[in-house]
């Protein structure tokens, strides 16, 4: 049944190697569900947060939900698109509205109405196929930089939590004298070390190693059992949790606009990445079948908004299950599997300390920030604006703010650019920096 439904000799593959595929792709994105009630809640110790309307969200319902919505997605993209694609909550806007939410400026259930918003934009663009109007209206610049500004602002938090860097006054190195902290910098190691020789899984193995290593030094913290039923109760508090309040606020628009530009650049590049991995790309280098594994993310992210999740996307870990031989669907079956036993190991995730998830998220942003090189600084019309939104994000601390500044500079520089250069601005642009002006004199 499985050879017929997955056309596994059709795609020279058997049931061998796409389990062992699905089983890769699951241990080198696992770090997901230790990454995403932090990047919500706060990293450390704390096990919850109270947001501005009184809500109670926690770790634990965050992951039991994140790993939930994983696999029911994962799944949708194994029997509907019969791809070795995985998908989860994506790295980037989770720590954006994360650090709204931690600060107030955000209710959890604004959260979730941004991430439902963006949502079914991706699926009504999917069904229309107005995706190439969207890729040719935003410049290629400004694309590569919102990945890279983000890419830092995540290695940013990866210092911070760990200790590795101080940022209470000014910028300086940690105390290297404290254990979590030597943990930090020795699981940075670990990791990159695995990285050079390739292995699958590095940053999960690099994760558990630190954990177990913290436990004789006091760091890490021993849960009372390693499995547990799921909390009902709190896993109530963050479904179905929409907060329309504040909906038509200029600083929400550019959130939603950086949600819905993050989840749909993200998607369209793992897809065609993976896809060249899996030699399912035409002559042209694109994908003929690509609006279904754009319709099942799309779909992904509204349903992670009813669920509690930030924005659901492919993961480029994918990539991971495709060189282990994974060729369709039941490599993404095998992933979703894994997500739905996971659910029942949620202590063992979150028993995880900063000193472990700090070398994860600088590796994480690394993997973002990998795309500058796509950036001609020596052109400075197309290099300001992106280094704007880098420098902005970085220095301001906030996203939205480098995201929105980078975008008025692009578009600013190349308007007044000489003729001689020959560079155009879409219409479109133009329009999109309206609301972006506002949100500068708003806020």
């Amino acid at each position: 049944m499985l050879e017929k439904f997955f056309k596994l000799k059709e795609n020279n593959t058997n049931i061998k190697t796409e389990i062992i595929a699905g089983i890769t792709t699951f241990m080198t994105m696992a770090y997901v569900l230790v990454v995403q009630p932090g990047a919500i809640v706060g990293f450390g110790p704390e096990q919850f947060i109270t947001d501005i309307n009184g809500v109670v969200i926690t770790k634990s319902a965050l992951l039991i939900m994140t790993a939930l919505v994983s696999g029911l997605v994962t799944l949708l993209m194994a029997f509907y698109a019969n791809l070795p694609f995985a998908l989860s909550t994506g790295m980037g806007t989770n720590f954006m509205l994360g650090i709204l939410l931690q600060s107030g400026e955000l209710s959890f259930g604004n959260i979730m109405v941004i991430v439902l918003i963006s949502g079914i934009s991706f699926v009504l663009l999917s069904l229309l196929g107005i995706r190439d109007f969207i890729v040719r209206a935003i410049p290629a610049n400004i694309k590569t930089s919102i990945s890279v500004a983000i890419g830092f602002f995540i290695a940013y938090l990866g210092f911070k939590n760990s200790g590795i860097g101080n940022f209470q006054d000014g910028i300086s190195l940690g105390d290297f004298t404290q254990p979590p902290v030597f943990l930090a910098v020795l699981g940075l190691i670990l990791i990159a070390i695995l990285t050079v020789y390739h292995v699958p899984g590095a940053l999960l193995i690099g994760i558990i190693l630190i954990t177990i290593i913290g436990i004789p030094l006091g760091v890490t913290t021993m849960p009372n059992s390693f499995f547990a039923t799921p909390d009902l109760g709190s896993i109530q508090n963050i479904s179905f949790a929409f907060d329309f309040k504040n909906l038509l606020q200029a600083s929400t628009f550019v959130l939603i606009f950086i949600t819905f530009c993050g989840d749909f650049f993200s998607t369209l590049g793992t897809v065609l990445g993976v896809a060249q991995k899996s030699n399912l790309l035409d002559e042209n280098g694109d994908y003929p079948g690509i609006k279904r594994p754009f319709l099942v993310d799309a779909i992904g992210t509204c349903a992670g908004a009813f669920t509690g999740c930030t924005t659901i996307t492919t993961f480029v870990e994918s990539s991971a299950g495709v060189e282990a031989g994974g060729r369709t669907g039941l490599t993404s079956l095998t992933s979703g599997l894994m997500f739905f036993m996971a659910i029942l190991a949620a202590p063992l995730f979150l028993m995880i300390p900063d000193a472990a998830t700090g070398p994860a998220l600088i590796f994480v942003g690394y993997s973002m920030i990998s795309s500058i090189g796509n950036i001609d600084f020596k052109n400075f019309v197309q290099a300001f604006g992106p280094f704007i939104m880098i420098a902005f994000t970085i220095f301001t601390g906030s996203i939205a703010t480098g995201i929105s500044a980078g975008i008025l500079a692009d578009v600013a520089v190349k308007t007044f650019a000489p003729a001689s250069q020959e560079v155009k601005v879409h219409p479109a642009m133009y329009i999109l920096s309206i609301p972006l002006v506002l949100y500068f004199i708003l806020n």
